[in-house]
């Protein structure tokens, strides 16, 4: 057990201009900013040894982001780079950057527009001009500003206390709809009678830790969430969506000097939303998968795809930590704490398509396109997992294994772990479930975007976000994720 230092930061990563949103597969420009997106930086050395987890707003953090703030931070005086971890919250509503993996492949669209005839193109929902950030600008200037996030919080280190306390509100739910015919849909309509189950469940438990300074004044908060911030995904604003309400009404109570880092958990088929008690959006959004033909009227949450959402989740988190902090015992805040930290890569198995389906996806585009005009949004969504399949098929000629990093640490009771994917609940659960440490943060979408990792289950169901394409590996690399990560974790405390 030793002393630690503990250094936090927040910089604005919110433009000063028009930004093309990401997240969907419609075009999206931002009109204003609802709420603001920031990164924000918490620093922990102890024990010879440090880390430091810079949360952004962003739908994901690319390999290319993480390389470039690595760079700029190569001269910081004692920071090692590949100890910095960086993870996204999953807004819909930020900017839209040039965005890589490791191994590279084609999108559903560029596959798309080799298979269109002459004359045919594909029409975009709105076009950006030069006044709009997008692509390497966005990318060098959310470069600019994490790295300065992550600077300020390693200079800003002191002696520190912390408690490590657990909360429960209800935020996600399962966002994929299963039917009598073994098949299964995300966002699917539950209102039929074909309907049988939510594929997964949720877990509505907030992992926390609060950090002090040496004389008990509270300094910052650590929440930990399986869901991803994505209540107003459609719309065309800029915002932090939930997270965003959460550090406003935290500070109301504690003073705008608070940090909050906010780390995703594994929420990869977890969404903001009721499937069963549906509530369509206050006004029309320009998403197929959300359309209801004749919904129906429940009383339910409020519109979880308009403003209102966000501040009903930020209510039910804000006031779930308030009450913990006011409850907790003052003889859980500790001033010393094993701390380790370790960066590893895992070779995962790329998942596979055969060439019976290549050749009924490359069908399945020529006929497609051989009868419209033109493409759109829509069209693009409709053959995603054909494309997805055509560009993994080329893919896997020259590639069987996938290499992702991985962050183990122990600080006191605390094991974090995180991963690169929109990972999915269930192996969440696994981890959480054998992990000896007391409390285990699984934070999802950290140091690159790998796509999602489904359940052996959802492949068998099938839709996106359990297509070959929709992530890099499988329920194989699943379950080598999770064996690997408990045997990590458990290992600091044997």
């Amino acid at each position: 057990m030793s002393k630690f230092n503990i250094g936090w930061s927040e910089v604005s990563i919110t433009p000063d201009k028009k930004v093309s949103l990401a997240g969907q597969f419609y075009e999206r420009i931002s009109e204003y900013v609802e709420t603001p997106i920031t990164a924000t930086a918490m620093a922990i050395e102890a024990d010879g040894d440090h880390m430091v987890i810079c949360s952004c707003d962003l739908t994901s953090i690319g390999s290319n982001l993480m390389d470039l703030v690595r760079e700029k931070l190569s001269g910081v005086e004692g920071l090692n780079p590949m100890n910095v971890i960086l993870n996204a919250t999953h807004t819909h509503t930020s900017i839209k950057y040039t965005n890589s993996r490791r191994i590279k492949a084609d999108s559903s669209l560029t596959v798309l527009q080799d298979f269109l005839p002459e004359g045919k193109s594909y029409k975009k929902l709105v076009e950006a001009d030069n006044s709009v950030m997008q692509g390497d600008e966005g990318l060098y200037f959310i470069a600019e500003r994490v790295t300065e996030a992550v600077k300020k919080a390693w200079e800003n280190k002191k002696p520190a206390m912390y408690a490590n306390e657990f909360g429960r509100a209800a935020v996600g739910m399962c966002r994929r709809v299963c039917y009598s015919d073994g098949s299964a849909k995300m966002w699917g309509d539950a209102d039929t009678a074909t309907f049988t189950h939510l594929e997964g469940g949720n877990d509505s438990g907030i992992e926390l830790l609060f950090t002090f300074d040496e004389n008990k004044k509270l300094t910052g908060i650590v929440a930990n969430i399986a869901c991803p911030s994505q209540v107003v995904e459609q719309r065309s604003f800029i915002s932090s969506d939930y997270w965003g309400k959460v550090k406003i009404l935290l500070r109301e109570k504690f003073g705008e000097d608070l940090f909050v880092l906010c780390l995703g958990g594994a929420g990869g088929d977890q969404c903001p939303r009721d499937l069963v008690r549906w509530v369509d959006p206050e006004t029309p959004i320009d998403d197929p998968n959300v359309f209801r033909a004749k919904p129906s009227h429940r009383k339910a949450d409020p519109s979880m795809y308009d403003i209102g959402g966000t501040w009903k989740i930020g209510k039910r988190v804000a006031r779930e930590i308030i009450d913990v902090f006011e409850e907790m015992p003052d003889e859980d805040i500790k001033s010393d704490a094993e701390f380790s930290h370790e960066n590893i890569t895992l070779d995962l198995p790329l998942r596979r398509v055969t060439p019976k389906e290549y050749e009924v996806a490359k069908k399945a585009i020529e006929e497609f396109v051989a009868k419209a005009d033109s493409i759109n949004f829509a069209d693009n969504a409709a053959m995603h997992v054909h494309a997805g399949t055509i560009s993994r098929y080329k893919q896997q000629e020259t590639i069987d294994i996938y290499p992702t990093e991985v962050h183990i640490a122990r600080f006191g009771d605390v094991a974090f772990a995180t991963n690169a994917f929109e990972l999915f609940l269930d192996y969440g659960n696994q981890i959480k479930a054998r992990s000896k440490a007391a409390q285990t943060f699984i934070v999802q979408l950290a140091c690159a975007a790998d796509g999602y990792l489904p359940t052996e289950k959802a492949e068998k169901g099938s839709h996106y976000s359990a297509y070959v394409s929709s992530g890099v590996t499988g329920h194989e690399g699943g379950d080598i994720l999770v064996r690997k990560t408990l045997e990590k974790i458990n290992k600091l405390w044997d």
